[in-house]
Formats: C-alpha cells, sequence, structure tokens
C-alpha cells in the first residue's frame, strides 16, 4: 500500500515537473517570437546611420565626429523628398559614392589618409535611446559607414523617419517625426519605443525584446570575434 502511494506520488511528481517545462518552453518561444516580429518590423521601417571610427584614439574619434557632420549635411538635403523607407534607401544606394568620396575629402583635410567604406545592409546594434524614444537591441537596416580599420567606438542615429537631423539628447523628438514613427511602424511597435518609461506592462515588453535580442547581438560579437 505504502509502496504504491509512493510510486503514485513519484509519477505525480514527474508529470509535474515535465508540464512545468512545457510550459516555462511554451512562455519562452511565445516571448521569442515576440521579441523577434518586434524587431524584423522595426528593422523594416527604420534605416539608421552607423559611422565607425579607426581606432578609439582621441584624434580618430573627433575625426569619426566631422565625417559624421558631413555625411548628415550632405544626406539631409538628398533626403528632403523621401516620403517612404523605400525612397529613402534608393537615394543612399545612389549616393554611396558621394559619401566615400565626402567623408575622404573631410579626412585628408584633417590629414589623415584612412580608407573609407559606405554601404548599405543589415546590422546589429544595442539599445538606444533618442530623445523620449528608445530603440531596443537588434538588428536594423543601416547605412554604415567605416573609416580605415573601423575598430574603434561607433556612432549611430536614425535617418528614416529623420531622427538624425534634429537634436534629440537631452529633449524630446518632435511631433512631426514621431506622425511619421507612427505611419511606419504598427500601433505595437510605436507604443513599446515611445512608451517604455511610462507604463508598466510595455516596459516590461521593452525589456523583454531587450534581452532576448541583446543577447542574439552579444553571441554575434563573440563568434564574429571568434573567426575574425
Amino acid at each position: 500500500m505504502n509502496k504504491g502511494l509512493s510510486l503514485n506520488k513519484s509519477s505525480i511528481l514527474k508529470v509535474c515537473i515535465i508540464v512545468a517545462i512545457l510550459i516555462v518552453f511554451s512562455l519562452w518561444m511565445l516571448s521569442y517570437t515576440y521579441a523577434e516580429d518586434v524587431n524584423a518590423g522595426l528593422s523594416e521601417n527604420l534605416v539608421r546611420l552607423h559611422v565607425i571610427a579607426n581606432s578609439d584614439s582621441a584624434a580618430d574619434q573627433e575625426l569619426k565626429l566631422k565625417v559624421r557632420d558631413a555625411i548628415i549635411e550632405y544626406m539631409k538635403d538628398k533626403l528632403a523628398t523621401s516620403q517612404n523607407i523605400d525612397q529613402t534607401k534608393k537615394i543612399i544606394n545612389e549616393n554611396l559614392s558621394n559619401i566615400e568620396n565626402i567623408s575622404r575629402d573631410v579626412i585628408k583635410k584633417n590629414k589623415s589618409n584612412y580608407s573609407v567604406k559606405a554601404s548599405l545592409g543589415n546590422y546589429t546594434f544595442p539599445t538606444k535611446t533618442y530623445g523620449d524614444i528608445a530603440l531596443p537591441a537588434g538588428e536594423y537596416q543601416a547605412l554604415r559607414v567605416v573609416i580605415g580599420e573601423g575598430t574603434g567606438a561607433n556612432w549611430w542615429c536614425v535617418l528614416f523617419p529623420p531622427l538624425c537631423f534634429i537634436d534629440a539628447t537631452h529633449g524630446t523628438i518632435p511631433d512631426s517625426v514621431k506622425k511619421d514613427l507612427k505611419t511606419s511602424l504598427s500601433a505595437e511597435e510605436y507604443k513599446l519605443i515611445t512608451t517604455s518609461d511610462e507604463e508598466i506592462p510595455v516596459k516590461i515588453k521593452f525589456k523583454l525584446v531587450e534581452f532576448l535580442e541583446g543577447s542574439k547581438v552579444r553571441i554575434s560579437g563573440v563568434i564574429n570575434k571568434m573567426f575574425n
């Protein structure tokens, strides 16, 4: 009798453990799928600018910012009439050579001879805040400009919608830009990046995306270092 009862309790315990594992696995899969969907939506509807310095020396970092300023000034006029992300990508692709030439001119004027490579593609980014908008870590479309060896600290902003062309470091994003964001993104994506610090459920979702996508970014970085 006691032996049968013991076996029954053991079986129940095993079933409970299996059920708990299945629940945890299901929640993880749902969370991962949600994070992937959010990142895919943001990536498809945003284009970022990514400028990477030759090294972390003070001179190279200062040079990076000068190159950045020249690119932003040039692209501000080129993208002034862009109405959507496809037009923005088309304009960027048509001006990659010009962006490289402008960057080289800045580099030469500062008595350096680094090479420059501009490209439009998908790249990984950490979490970044622009005024009152926060973008979680993940993979995004970006205009990447690599100066020289490209081993220094990098700088990034958003070309579409045009966050690069406003000073959002300490303030809020203008309503006109938020309107563009709202039009470009789903209601869920827009709410996630504009209210993550205000509403607890939204903040939890943001942290979830940040953690899962950020983990992918870190793992990708480790793998790249191992094989480069």
